[in-house]
């Protein structure tokens, strides 16, 4: 059996008619397509209800089984609209049901109502669907839902409209720039260039990296973790490290006269760099064991983690110091003091793995939350 399903999703017939839904049969559909062109003759859904009672009676001609049916959804979000029609289409076939296959020929008044077909084709095969408008208007309500839709979806209207709104603000800014002497080249290479930046975020989708990165430093400040603030200075100790390992690099090229093979520069850096490095990372290794001490979770293990910092840092600071000559602010090491700073290295790593795992068997510490 074939039934033609004309669809109204914002319910214009059961709100301005008040004739209940769903509407079965030819005779019944006109009427109600009669009562609401009298209630409205401007309204599309009369063209739906009228188109279905034509299509009704052409196959009904041809011999086919079949029926007619107006199913209305409500006023108000897609979604609450899709589900009201997909209860009216259960009623229709409960109505229907003759053990025959029951498929349809949907008939819409444009693009909106459409959204409703996956909502039908749940329930039934569908045939056909046909979207009864007047022909002078078609592309324009198409565009208009497509508009509509657009800036009704946050994510799709701020990829469009944020990157067109600054390329229309462009030529305005220069002229405003001219106007206090600022060259509106340059206020030109500002504004492309944010666009770029915006353009390239959105196509590598960073923003949910950003999002959550933020929302990991809003807890952190609101939580008082101690992190926070040994990570700053973490950082700052790092590039401080930067710094002081470059300026290694010119002492020992001015102490060696000529210029640096790439790796004696190397170990310049490192040898500069190396003692800064070993106490940022000490420093939020600590700053990590107090926010785990704190929250409960502390384990006696954790405490190896500013230990083998350090060692890992003095063997690098020996190595390094190795490899070079003796310079100011650098300390050039032989090979029985590179032993000695290797032995020292690895005895520091070896014995807090020792101590902490014997206080761990020994001493309780707090569950894993």
């Amino acid at each position: 059996m074939l039934l033609v399903l004309c669809v109204d999703l914002d319910d214009d017939l059961g709100r301005k008619t008040g004739i209940p839904t769903p509407v079965i049969g030819a005779d019944d559909v006109t009427e109600a397509a009669v009562a609401l062109a009298t209630a409205d003759p401007e309204d599309s859904d009369v063209n739906v209800l009228f188109q279905g009672v034509n299509v009704h009676d052409e196959l009904a001609a041809e011999g086919e089984a079949v029926e007619v049916a107006a199913v209305t959804g409500v006023d108000g979000a897609d979604v609450k609209a899709n589900r009201a029609v997909g209860q009216e289409v259960d009623r229709v076939l409960a109505e229907l049901s003759t053990g025959e296959e029951v498929s349809a020929v949907v008939i819409t008044d444009g693009a909106q109502d459409e959204s409703v077909l996956p909502v039908i084709r749940s329930r039934m095969p569908i045939d056909g669907m046909r979207r009864v408008v007047v022909r002078q208007a078609q592309d324009l309500e198409s565009l208009y839902y497509t508009i509509k839709q657009v800036l009704a979806d946050p994510e799709t209207r701020g990829t469009i409209l944020i990157p067109l709104g600054v390329v229309l603000l462009i030529y305005p800014l220069v002229v405003v720039a001219n106007l206090f002497d600022v060259a509106g080249a340059a206020v030109l290479g500002i504004l492309s260039g944010a666009v770029g930046l915006y353009s390239l975020f959105r196509g590598l989708g960073l923003e949910d990296t950003v999002d959550g990165t933020a929302e990991s430093v809003r807890n952190v400040l609101y939580t008082g973790r101690v992190t926070l603030v040994t990570y700053v200075v973490a950082l700052a100790l790092v590039v401080v490290g930067g710094v002081q390992g470059v300026d290694t690099v010119d002492v020992v090229r001015t102490a060696q006269g000529s210029p640096l093979a790439a790796g004696t520069a190397l170990a310049a850096f490192v040898h500069g760099f190396v003692q800064w490095l070993g106490v940022a990372g000490v420093t939020s290794s600590l700053g990590q064991i107090t926010d785990e001490y704190l929250a409960g979770r502390f384990r006696w293990r954790y405490l190896n983690a500013p230990f083998y910092v350090a060692a890992i840092a003095v063997v690098l600071f020996a190595v390094s110091g190795f490899f070079l000559p003796d310079a100011p602010g650098v300390t050039a090491l032989g090979l029985s003091e590179l032993a000695m700073a290797l032995a020292a290295g690895t005895l520091i790593g070896v014995l807090s793995t020792l101590a902490f795992a014997v206080a761990e068997s020994q001493l309780p510490s707090a569950e894993p939350v």
